[in-house]
């Protein structure tokens, strides 16, 4: 079988984390990437994941500040493709090499945004990129303050989404002939993460995140057993925590007085508590392996707390080949995470372990350049999509995203399917979301993950409104859905139902447990597969296992869903093929622990949290001042003396407590004064609600500011990505239920007294517009 990205050249100029798993995702499917370190190597050599985010590449030394090393990286650049950089300089301006090299797709991933970096240094940081950007704050712990996050989660996002959007570049090149720069920042890893914190009331309160390391919400959290083990109940939605009512026997709790039958009224401050005590004394009942089997007979779900180091081993990886095993020429024998994206015509693999430092230098020889041509006169090639770019327009550019004029039936439901149409809709194509009449049952609580699309609302389970869903499948690109197995098979939308209909389509489908293995036709939440992976309790270290607020296993697979459906495009462009494709929330929950779960002999232990964790050194923390927090991540004790902050060298116990004591009666701004006077990279600690302020956000145009059905305005997420020629321009909001219904079976050809009759037989639903009535935060 052949791969997506055959005959595509990478030139990888990126380090750290972001950019490297961005270009090892293009490599797996096939990309010829080419690993470009300076003399002095990428500092991420250091780390254990380097095995895993710089598999199947070349690796070469070029020297980019010495005239001959710049004119060779200029010999490699005049065949590329993609490059892919982090760092710029007067030699490597996006702007002047795209003018240079009109074919090349510019994938820039700066570590704030593209015009700073806020600590000394520049280069990137997870945890001071999640202090600044705000998620550290919005964690959820005991004490309120800000956490320390043991993962990178926003440079994993900001390096699927990266590769996703790079080939929608590639996808648009097809049409135009001409590549265009593609900036997705570390701040765009932040929003993408938590985007459903990012509906901001001004001048409201922010949420207290003092609610305890399980969450605000009762029915979804973490409970410890009666044998002293820990699970976590999955009971977002009403059907399901009358299920667990019920297991527990806890009674009606929706019937007491102080709900009045309102599931929402659990959340509120005055009813937590005993909620989340009257579920916590039945918990203390019987062991918990007792608890997950009642709870599965009666339809709730749950799992346990698992440990991280044993994850790669879990049955269930193995069954769905989520481990790989390979000889590493530095590292020996080395276990890692799989291929998390699964293509049924053209797999990617784990094909070479990560290179040694220049180890291709005396093989690897340019690419043959690609002919410097007139962009106004390049020839579109490959077989496009048959949908006008711009309605109105004969401009073979699209106005709306590099995806204009694909169509996509978003048939996903709570998050992560909606989400990647939401992701998709940013990228240009148009979406439908597709939903029975009833509505998705998260639109309220997750309407942001519905933006930018339309809604179709048609009843699966008839006939006749099932055969009016194949006119619009007919003239669709892409069907999507984050189904449990089996269902589209019943509904007869299956990908060999749906194939029938439409030979070249794409489809999509996100599962919880992969497609082989004992767990495989469980439901899939993201914190049932945070809890079983080890990551909750890797945060909590000895303490109690944290749930983390950022949904991550979701919204991997929303941008892995980006990734899928573009890689899936960009083959049928190619070849007038089109596949099934799918992801799982288990391979997104072991590709996002990568460089803490990659195991060879000798290798560093990853980091592991504790109760409110701030940070796993002393000179690597966390520190309260007189007017907030400061995060610190110092090379060494001598740059604070430097900065006069102490005045010599300390040990470990000693220094913690003397830093403690310097920063407390500081205000923040003048700690940060002197820290970066010395060179010591640190910034303050910042709140969601802070950040719409921020001139450098606002040049990005990452909020837009919206209204509730009541006038009262607030800020949401705006542009996803800046793209120099196809950027998107509309402002999204969510569909109703239906909204569109009429206008998309009317375009997909069918008869307007049939749609009536549908209607009529509450077989489709012709809805409203959507109102936002407030905002609703579940964790």
């Amino acid at each position: 079988m052949s791969t997506p990205l055959d005959g595509i050249r990478v030139l990888d100029l990126s380090s750290g984390i972001a950019g490297p798993l961005a270009t090892m995702l293009l490599a797996d499917f096939g990309a010829d990437v080419i690993k470009v370190e300076p003399p002095t190597g990428d500092p991420a050599r250091a780390l254990a994941g380097f095995a895993v985010w710089n598999r199947n590449k070349r690796s070469i030394i070029i020297d980019s500040t010495t005239r001959g090393g710049l004119q060779r990286l200029h010999e490699f650049l005049a065949g590329a493709d993609v490059l892919v950089l982090n760092q710029t300089t007067v030699d490597l301006d996006p702007t002047l090499l795209t003018a240079r090299y009109p074919r090349l797709v510019l994938l820039h991933m700066p570590p704030y945004t593209p015009d700073q970096t806020p600590w000394a240094g520049g280069m990137e940081s997870h945890p001071l990129l999640s202090a600044y950007g705000g998620a550290a704050w919005r964690q959820s712990s005991f004490g309120g303050g800000p956490i320390d996050l043991v993962y990178p989660f926003p440079l994993y996002v900001q390096g699927h989404w990266a590769a996703g959007t790079a080939v929608a570049a590639l996808i648009e090149r097809l049409r135009s002939g001409v590549g265009q720069v593609v900036t997705v920042s570390g701040m765009h890893g932040i929003m993408l993460s938590c985007v459903g914190q990012w509906n901001i009331v001004p001048d409201q309160q922010p949420l207290p995140t003092n609610v305890g390391p399980g969450g605000r919400h009762p029915c979804y959290t973490t409970y410890q057993a009666g044998d002293g083990q820990w699970l976590f109940m999955a009971a977002l939605t009403p059907k399901f925590q009358a299920n667990a009512f019920k297991v527990l026997g806890v009674g009606d709790i929706f019937a007491d007085e102080r709900i009045k039958g309102v599931p929402m009224r659990i959340l509120a401050p005055e009813n937590r508590a005993w909620v989340r005590k009257k579920l916590s004394d039945a918990f203390c009942t019987r062991s918990r392996d007792e608890w997950l089997d009642a709870l599965e007979k009666g339809d709730c779900p749950a799992g346990p707390v698992g440990e991280r180091d044993d994850w790669l081993d879990h049955p269930q990886l193995i069954a769905n080949h989520l481990r790989v095993e390979l000889d590493d020429p530095e590292r020996g024998h080395t276990i890692m995470p799989g291929v998390h994206l699964v293509m049924t015509e053209t797999p990617g693999a784990v094909r070479t372990p990560a290179p040694t430092f220049g180890q291709h230098d005396t093989t690897v020889r340019p690419w043959p350049p690609y002919p410097v041509a007139d962009p106004a006169s390049s020839q579109p090639s490959g077989r496009l999509s048959p949908h006008p770019v711009t309605e109105g327009s004969s401009s073979p550019v699209p106005a709306r995203g590099p995806l204009a004029g694909y169509r996509v039936l978003n048939l996903g439901t709570i998050l992560a399917g909606p989400y990647a149409g939401a992701l998709l809709a940013e990228l240009g194509a148009d979406v439908i979301k597709v939903e029975a009449p009833v509505g998705d049952p998260f639109r309220e609580t997750g309407f942001v993950y519905n933006r930018g699309q339309r809604g179709l609302a048609v009843d699966l389970t008839s006939d006749a409104a099932r055969e009016a869903f194949y006119e619009v499948v007919r003239g669709a690109d892409v069907v999507l859905d984050n189904s449990r197995l089996g269902v589209l098979h019943r509904l007869g939308i299956d990908y060999a139902n749906l194939r029938r209909v439409k030979p070249d389509i794409v489809t999509f489908s996100v599962n919880g447990f992969g497609e082989e293995g004992p767990l495989a036709r469980k439901p899939g939440f993201d914190p049932v597969l945070q809890a079983m992976s080890g990551m909750m309790q890797a945060q909590g270290g000895d303490s109690e296992p944290y749930l983390f607020t950022i949904p991550i296993n979701d919204i991997t697979a929303a941008t892995v869903s980006v990734l899928g459906i573009c890689l899936g495009l960009f083959h049928r462009e190619r070849s007038g093929i089109g596949q099934r494709t799918w992801t799982s929330l288990l391979g997104c929950s072991a590709m996002m622990q990568s460089g803490e779960l990659v195991r060879f002999a000798g290798r560093p232990p990853a980091v592991r949290g504790a109760c409110d964790f701030t940070g796993p050194s002393p000179l690597d923390c966390f520190y309260r001042t007189s007017d907030g927090w400061l995060r610190l991540q110092a090379r060494d004790a001598s740059a604070l003396v430097t900065a006069g902050v102490i005045d010599r060298g300390l040990a470990d116990a000693e220094l913690q407590a003397a830093l403690t004591e310097r920063f407390a009666p500081m205000c923040t701004s003048d700690a940060l004064a002197a820290l970066s006077a010395a060179g010591v990279p640190a910034v303050q600690a910042r709140m969601p609600h802070e950040l719409p302020g921020d001139a450098d956000l606002q040049n990005l145009e990452m909020f837009v500011r919206l209204h509730m059905h009541d006038g009262t305005p607030f800020f949401s997420t705006g542009r996803y990505v800046r793209m120099s020629r196809t950027s998107q321009s509309a402002v999204f909001t969510p569909p109703g239920v239906g909204e569109h219904s009429t206008e998309v079976l009317s375009e997909a050809g069918v008869e307007a007294a049939e749609i009536q009759a549908l209607i009529d037989a509450g077989l489709v639903r012709q809805g409203q517009p959507f109102q936002i009535a407030g905002i609703q935060t579940y964790r």
